[in-house]
């Protein structure tokens, strides 16, 4: 945590894009983890994803073309399938054998779960039925085919543990996210008391009930609202609020670019249906709400880069030595080829916010 960089970890499903956002016979492509990937979607809607980078003279294969069914590199016109398998060398003369299937690209492990598109990347080469996370979970309150609502990025000039530390903050709100019409003025700090109890691969907040204060929430969800606030590897920060007539679900997704740049989703999905009037100003809202936190951690950096010693104190930055311990704990699990032990024990955290 104290370091600029941090260390990735792999043998984890990550959030690479959302699906909306590649049409069938379409095709993007993202630094993650390091690695430039393709991320595309078949011309009969399925989702794929390969290493942009052609076999042959090294040019990422995103300056070709996508027919919907191979993706043809610009440089000699080389073409892939989307398993990453070659399919055809324009130049090979006919007395050439040359056995195609020997030559890929590389290829991702890929899948398209509640509208989000998930990458699998392997600590050493497995399949994730092989691995120790299976398959990308499953986010609560919805169905596999339920997209977001709404959602939106933005990338954080920081690594990961920087971007999740400043987002599982509990106590920087009243002094970051103030603007004219929220906490113009800062505001009052009150004591919180939360009950915390391990989940998988991570922490949850208990689920408890939402103040009776806040009416805006009986107004959109009904009576009886309540919450949950769970973290989990690899960067994942899950909300589910349900009440007695509706329930939303927010998701914010921490995905490494390398070792010091981070992408950050804030997601949303609900079952109201009356909402679309009002994505724009909710995209405002959320975009604001994001660039503060975004804003901080690129402040945050001109002093880290002096390799200053940080100093956590109890209980409000528990949640970040958690995050620090499950890290550990993963990394060090799969060296020794043993079952994940989730490090964190029930707790109850109290602080001022």
């Amino acid at each position: 945590m104290d370091n600029l960089k941090a260390e990735l970890l792999r043998g984890l499903w990550y959030v690479a894009t959302v699906g909306s956002d590649i049409a069938p016979g379409k095709m993007i492509t993202k630094k993650l983890m390091g690695e430039l990937v393709l991320i595309g979607r078949d011309a009969k809607g399925r989702v794929f994803a390969l290493r942009d980078i052609c076999p042959h003279r090294g040019i990422p294969l995103s300056y070709g073309r996508f027919d919907g069914e191979t993706v043809q590199c610009c440089y000699h016109g080389w073409r892939f399938d989307t398993s990453g398998t070659c399919t055809e060398i324009p130049s090979t003369h006919e007395y050439q054998t040359i056995d195609l299937s020997k030559i890929t690209c590389g290829a991702y492990p890929c899948m398209e779960r509640q509208g989000l598109i998930w990458i699998y990347f392997a600590e050493n080469g497995e399949a994730p039925a092989e691995g120790r996370q299976p398959e990308p979970p499953m986010l609560p309150g919805f169905a596999e085919n339920d997209g977001p609502k709404l959602a939106i990025i933005q990338p954080f000039d920081c690594s990961v543990d920087h971007a999740a530390l400043g987002l599982m903050d509990p106590t920087h709100a009243a002094f970051v996210h103030t603007s004219w019409w929220f906490k113009k003025n800062g505001a009052k700090l009150r004591a919180k008391v939360k009950e915390f109890a391990p989940s998988e691969l991570g922490w949850a907040m208990v689920r408890h009930k939402i103040p009776p204060q806040n009416i805006a929430y009986r107004y959109l969800l009904g009576d009886n609202v309540t919450t949950e606030i769970s973290y989990r590897l690899p960067g994942l920060r899950i909300e589910h609020i349900e009440g007695d007539k509706h329930q939303v679900l927010g998701l914010t997704t921490i995905t490494p670019i390398d070792e010091d740049h981070t992408e950050v989703r804030q997601i949303f999905w609900a079952s109201m249906g009356w909402i679309a009037p009002l994505k724009p100003l909710f995209r405002h809202l959320m975009n604001v709400f994001l660039g503060q936190d975004r804003r901080v951690v690129i402040q945050q950096r001109e002093g880290l880069v002096y390799n200053p010693k940080l100093m956590l104190i109890n209980d409000a930055d528990t949640q970040g030595r958690w995050w620090m311990q499950l890290k550990r704990e993963w990394t060090a699990s799969g060296k020794a080829g043993r079952p994940f032990e989730n490090p964190v024990k029930a707790k109850t955290l109290r602080w001022m916010s």
